[in-house]
């Protein structure tokens, strides 16, 4: 079960880091300001979840207590 919680969590990171680059692309790139906006919402959003699913791994494994 942590496994799979790890997996998601680094999956969710992997999107926090492509919309982070589109994000940039956009910008340098001169894009629309309202294209650059959603994008920041949406790692916004990513990364709250991504934060969110280190917790619940952190507190299905014990967070890296001895056991």
């Amino acid at each position: 079960m942590s496994s799979f919680f790890t997996g998601l969590t680094l999956f969710v990171m992997g999107l926090v880091v492509i919309v982070l680059i589109r994000g940039l692309v956009n910008m340098a790139r001169g894009g629309s300001g309202n294209t650059s906006n959603k994008l920041m919402q949406a790692r916004v959003l990513l990364q709250a979840i991504a934060i969110v699913l280190i917790m619940v791994t952190l507190w299905i494994t014990g967070g890296g207590r001895p056991t």
